[in-house]
């Protein structure tokens, strides 16, 4: 990207960087650096990592803050509705970020410009740019500019599902192997029994759960596996 580009590419974004190179660092995905051979810290994954956790905290505490009535486990299915793959990439999309993505040729050639995956995740590491760029309150108020609409969307068209359907809708949006319930222990007494579970995909344990049924535990046991997958 030469200098105009970023430019550009910034009132795209709405953000202008005091460190140019944390925002080509943001766009560049690992396929690009291992073509030419830099370092793994030399892509956009830490900078992913560091953005996902930014999302999460900022979403969450916004959630907290005005859904005081909302449950812990509506928070966190709504959350996870609002930051879920799908829904960041659309949110890439909306700002063009695909088209200026640092792509190897290999990612290139199969659609990598367009997949959800990599599209969520670019927009992930330009939060973690944000945050290095200009701490955390900046950062706070960079994601709200974008995710409040999103978040009061989402609520509006927010069905109140139980953890296992939802868990089940997030699935199915990156693999076709089916989700598996298992009872694993029984503890106490015929009268007063309580069931462990265990939900697992493609082999993992995804979360664990307890309940006095075996349907309860079930449940527990997805809504476990949320928390995991957007904590």
């Amino acid at each position: 990207m030469n200098h105009l580009n970023l430019e550009e590419f910034e009132r795209k974004i709405e953000y202008s960087f005091t460190d140019k190179s944390l925002l080509v660092l943001a766009l560049t995905h690992s396929s690009y650096a291992n073509e030419l051979k830099k370092g793994s810290h030399e892509n956009n994954e830490r900078l992913e990592f560091l953005g996902d956790a930014v999302l999460d905290m900022v979403v969450s505490e916004y959630m907290y803050r005005f859904f005081p009535q909302m449950p812990e486990g509506e928070l966190t299915k709504l959350r996870a509705a609002v930051v879920c793959e799908g829904s960041l990439a659309a949110l890439s999309r909306n700002l063009g970020l695909g088209r200026c993505i640092l792509l190897g040729k290999g990612e290139e050639s199969t659609g990598g410009r367009n997949r959800d995956s990599i599209l969520a995740d670019v927009f992930e590491a330009i939060i973690g740019a944000v945050c290095i760029d200009g701490g955390i309150e900046v950062a706070n108020g960079y994601v709200m500019r974008f995710m409040e609409e999103q978040i009061a969307n989402t609520k509006n068209n927010f069905k109140s599902l139980d953890g296992k359907t939802h868990l089940q809708e997030v699935i199915q949006k990156i693999s076709k192997v089916p989700l598996l319930y298992k009872i694993v222990d029984e503890q106490g007494p015929d009268h007063n029994k309580v069931f462990l579970a265990q939900v697992i995909h493609d082999g993992r344990v995804l979360g664990k759960g307890s309940g006095r049924s075996k349907k309860e535990a079930e449940q527990n046991a997805a809504n476990n596996a949320l928390e995991h997958m957007n904590g």
